[in-house]
């Protein structure tokens, strides 16, 4: 009887213990949240900066027509650099989708990319993007300064540069779209502009 008790003693006295390290271990993270701001699009300084206004453009679509980006619009306009190489780029495909359905009322979607033209016209063919604007253009890719993939620009209807940035996710798009409307160029420096707590 004397060993059951023993027994049941250290085990109530392990389970205090477990519930105080879950206790600790939970204030631990909520700090650690506190401390990492949360990341957006991961914005390079290269190529024109926020606020700046875009180089024009005129291109050809390989899906048929004109586009045109950097000029008066009457609606924003994203320009999403990708390749048909571009695992993460595939990966994006369906959340390009949504935001183009989500935003269709103020936003137009325009895919961006360089190479050779075959290429991108088996891609589009096979992923179906016969219906967003897709111009391939080098020039255009050298004007904002893209050196990797996926890559965002969101320009306003006047042709400004209002967000720009390195693209993994859904949440980075959103970003994107956070600083559109708070009328900073990126997350980072609304946070950064934020006086400290």
């Amino acid at each position: 009887m004397t060993l059951i008790i023993f027994i049941l003693a250290v085990i109530v006295l392990l389970l205090v213990a477990l519930a105080l390290c879950l206790l600790a271990l939970g204030r631990q993270v909520g700090i650690l949240f506190e401390r990492i701001a949360p990341m957006g699009a991961l914005v390079n300084d290269s190529g024109p900066a926020v606020g700046q206004q875009s180089p024009p453009f005129t291109l050809a679509s390989l899906t048929g027509g004109t586009t045109v980006i950097g000029r008066g619009t009457t609606r924003a306009t994203l320009v999403f650099f990708l390749s048909p190489t571009c695992p993460v780029c595939k990966k994006l495909l369906p959340i390009i989708q949504s935001i183009r359905k989500a935003e269709g009322n103020w936003l137009d979607v325009v895919l961006a990319s360089d190479g050779e033209r075959a290429q991108h016209a088996r891609f589009i063919e096979k992923a179906g993007l016969g219906s967003y604007p897709y111009v391939v253009s080098a020039e255009l890719g050298i004007a904002y300064r893209v050196a990797r993939l996926p890559y965002a620009v969101l320009l306003d209807r006047d042709g400004i540069i209002r967000a720009k940035g390195l693209i993994n996710s859904r949440e980075q798009f959103d970003s994107l779209f956070n600083a559109f409307e708070m009328k900073f160029g990126s997350i980072q420096s609304y946070l950064d502009a934020q006086p400290a707590a």
